[in-house]
Formats: structure tokens, sequence, C-alpha cells
């Protein structure tokens, strides 16, 4: 099925969509803010600020440093930092160069950097000081990439460089949760078209002010917390250490966040405690995905008048698959395919096409053969379903079907999401027990709802409250054991629960 119309103009005034544009590249997105939004605040930090044209001007000079350094157009440029502003003006220069920025996540070690530098065949890795230490000890060995301190300035304005919607814009890992990281290749356009899905499911998306909470090394931080950010004249504080985070939303005061749900249940869990509200009265907007965001959050924000919008996305669509604008009337879906997709369903797994699909895998023949189909399909993995009014539903990963003794297929995904639905379960995980044969759920409570409920036996009625799910499901998808967790389960950087031995108790 295409979807060429756009399902989210009915919450959007026509000159606030008329203003949302598809670039042709990031490069071009990035000229037209300038232009537009010179004099208002792109990024802040604790200590600092810049505007959209003193940005330019720093991402100008670093064009410069890395020119200077040999490098030019079609290079691929590792980007080794934390969330900084200098992680922004870095990937803007090596972007607006024309090179393939290459993001590594700041925990990967030394060994791990060689590794990626020779796969991904890049020319220099931009690091920060805060890593010089990881930069020694790769120093230590045989490679030939220049090693740029991201600090380094010149005093000449490098121009930019034009750049086509199909040339390699940037490297992001994916997979690392259900097997071998891979590099997910993706173009000028891809960026481009995911950073103006990001545009969409607001009523106003212009000049607004977000918090960055989230690793810009993960394509939910780079294409809907700073892109679309940059591409609507908003202000990004960049937050540098989740701890202080309370205290720079109080400074900052930002209308919209962009989380992963672990961090919206803890936002939740400490206003009620606090009895007001943590993440301050000026938000309005919550942009919740990276993994299953329970219905719960989308009704209890409510509450403190925020409303908090579920999406479904990947590292290979360049993040934004689909978002759900309505999440007041179905809030378990994640909405509606953005435009200018063609979606299908082949057994029961979602196919995707169109201009936000990555290129490839770089460097990994044997997962691009299973990856794409013959007619140029991505396969997602991902098991869904659409309700009679066009709502896309998530129910399960292809990866993760449990096969039971007698042959019957279980998505544990879709199991789970029905012991979610109570409001005491934050979270659970349902697993297979390979001595038994039989299926065991984890149940971590919310420790706080059951608190307000008064109980002289908590555990004993989440215990309960599960069976009383368990007892409606069919016989071969009910679990036999029943575990409560007194604490949260081990997850990804990105806040996703690790299946398998890692959660075992």
């Amino acid at each position: 099925m295409k979807y060429l119309d756009n399902p989210f103009k009915n919450c959007t005034d026509a000159e606030t969509l008329k203003r949302i544009k598809c670039f042709d590249s990031v490069n071009e997105m990035w000229a037209n803010s300038v232009k537009e939004f010179a004099s208002q605040v792109a990024l802040a930090d604790p200590t600092r600020q810049l505007t959209y044209s003193e940005l330019d001007a720093e991402v100008a000079k670093f064009r410069s440093v890395l020119k200077a350094n040999g490098l030019a157009k079609g290079d691929f440029v590792g980007v080794y930092a934390p969330n900084t502003l200098e992680w922004v003006k870095a990937y803007l220069a090596v972007s607006t160069l024309g090179c393939c920025a290459v993001l590594l996540p700041p925990h990967l070690p030394e060994q791990a950097l060689f590794g990626c530098g020779m796969k991904f065949q890049m020319k220099a890795i931009v690091y920060h000081p805060a890593l010089q230490a990881k930069i020694d000890a790769l120093n230590a060995m045989p490679h030939k990439m220049k090693l740029i301190n991201v600090m380094e300035t010149s005093a000449s304005l490098e121009p930019a460089v034009e750049v086509g919607p199909k040339d390699p814009a940037v490297i992001i890992f994916t997979g690392g949760t259900t097997g071998k990281s891979k590099g997910a290749l993706l173009n000028h356009k891809a960026l481009a078209r995911g950073t103006c899905n990001g545009c969409y499911g607001i009523p106003n998306v212009f000049n607004q002010r977000y918090l960055l909470v989230l690793p810009l090394t993960h394509v939910f931080g780079l294409v809907r917390n700073l892109l679309t950010n940059l591409q609507t004249g908003s202000a990004l504080f960049i937050c540098q250490n989740n701890k202080d985070m309370f205290k720079d939303i109080a400074v900052f005061r930002p209308t919209i966040m962009v989380m992963v749900p672990a961090l919206a249940e803890m936002c939740l869990n400490l206003s009620k405690q606090f009895k007001r509200n943590m993440l301050g009265d000026s938000l309005t907007h919550i942009i919740c995905g990276a993994s299953t965001v329970p219905p719960y959050l989308v009704k209890e924000y409510k509450q403190y008048n925020i409303t908090l919008l579920p999406g479904y996305g990947l590292t290979e669509s360049a993040n934004l698959v689909s978002g759900n604008h309505r999440s007041d009337y179905k809030p378990a879906s994640v909405g509606f395919p953005y435009p200018e997709q063609e979606l299908k369903v082949v057994d029961g797994e979602l196919w995707i096409k169109g201009d936000n699909v990555m290129d490839c895998y770089y460097n990994d023949p044997e997962e691009n053969a299973n990856a794409f189909s013959e007619d140029g399909f991505f396969k997602t993995g991902d098991l869904v379903r659409f309700d009679e009014e066009g709502f896309l539903f998530i129910v399960g990963r292809i990866k993760e079907i449990i096969v039971l003794p007698t042959g019957e297929k279980i998505s544990p995904f879709d199991l789970e999401n029905k012991f979610d639905e109570l409001d005491i379960i934050q979270d659970c995980m349902v697993y297979l027990n390979e001595e038994t044969g039989a299926l065991e759920i984890q149940v971590y409570p919310r420790m706080l709802e059951i608190a307000r409920l008064g109980l002289s036996n908590p555990e004993e009625y989440v215990r309960e409250e599960v069976k009383k799910v368990n007892n409606l499901l069919p016989s071969h998808m009910r679990v036999s054991k029943i575990v409560i967790r007194k604490e949260d389960f081990i997850r990804t950087p990105a806040m996703k629960i690790i299946r398998g031995k890692a959660n075992a108790l």
C-alpha cells in the first residue's frame, strides 16, 4: 500500500503545514535554517548558547580544519564524542564538507574503534578530549586514520559543498541487541525525509524548545531530536549529564522532549513521588519511541497536560515510519505511516520502501541479502497488524518468536503487551524455560501505583492480577510461572530490555 497522502495534515494548520519541506539533503536543510532563523538560538548547554548564524560560523571554521587534514567529499569520517555542542559542530562540518559521518558511540573501546576504522574505511576520526585516553590507546595500534581534536579551529571559513540526495550521509550502528552490530548507511535524502517526517503530528512544530537526553549516535536522537529541531528553528538544550536533567529542565523550560519509554516512566514516577510536574509547566509534548510505549503513559501524562505521542521507526528507515498523533484515541497504536512510503505486510512482517530507507548495511553483503526483497522492500523483522481505521500496531519481532515443544509459535512481544495493559505493571518479559519447555514471565511492578493502594501484601496482589490476565489467554499462551522482580531489568543504552541470560533471576 502506498502512502502518498499525509494523514497528519489535519492536526496542523495550513500555514504551518506549508512551511514543512522535505529537502534533498541535510546540507540543503541546514543552509535554509541558517538563512531563515539566523538570529534565533540553535544550541545551548549550561555554560553557553549559539544562534543559528553563530553555529554556522563554528561549522565553517571546523570544515577548514577537516580540509586542512586532507579530507574531501566522499570520505568516511568518524565522529567520536559525548553529547556536546562540539558533537553537533563536528557532525554538521563533516556532513557539509560532503563526507559521510560514521557515528561512534562514546562507550566504544579502542579495539572497537580500530575495527570500525577498518570496516568502514574511515579516513579520520574527530574526537572529543573527554575520550583522549581511548584515542591514545588507539594510537598504539597500526592505523592510517587522521585523529582530529574537535576543539581545533581555524580563522578561515570553508564554504559548504553541494551534495546530491543519493550521496552517503551517515552510518549508524544497529542490531546490537539481537545479533552482531551492523552499520546502516543512510543517504542524504533518507535523512532529510526522516527529518521532515519528524515535523508532522504537532500543531506547531516551529520555534520550540527541546531538551536532549538521548545519545546523538542513536537514530532517534539524531533525527527526531537534533535534525528536526534544526529544521524548525527550534532551540536545543544539550543535557551533558542526565543526573542534571531536572535542573536543566528548570532553567531551560523545554516545550518538547524526545524520550524512550523507560525514561518517560521514570520522570512520571518522580512527578508522582514529589507531587509536582518534574518536567516543567512549559512542556506540552513528549515524543516517545525506540521500544514499546505502554498506553498507561499516554493516560497518566494527560493529567499533567502533556500529550505523549508514541511512534515507530528503525535505524534502517531514518528513524520515522509511523507516528500516533491521536494517542488519546488509540494509545496502544504506533499510529499512521508517514507519507511517501510504500508498506506491505508479508506473512505478518512489515516490509517498507521509500526515500527514508537505508542504502545498505555497509560492507556487509550477507546481511544485505537477507534484509531486502527482490523488488527492493526492506524487511523490518517486525510483526504488525493494521486495524480497520488504518492504525498500525506492532505485535512482535520475528527474531524473538518462541517455538513451543508442541511446534506452536508465540510472539513474546504480543504476549507481554497483554500483561502491560495492567496499570500496576511497568515492564515484563516472557521467555521459554529451556528445561521445562514452559512459558514463564518476569514482572517489574509500578511500585508507586501499588503503594497508593495501601496493600498489606503487594506482591501477592500483583501475582493475582497477572493470573487474571493469564487465565483469559488461550491455553498454549499461558505462562506457568510468574516471577516478581524487585529491581528493573538490565537494559541496553537505548533502554530496551536485554533478553536472555543477562536478566535471569
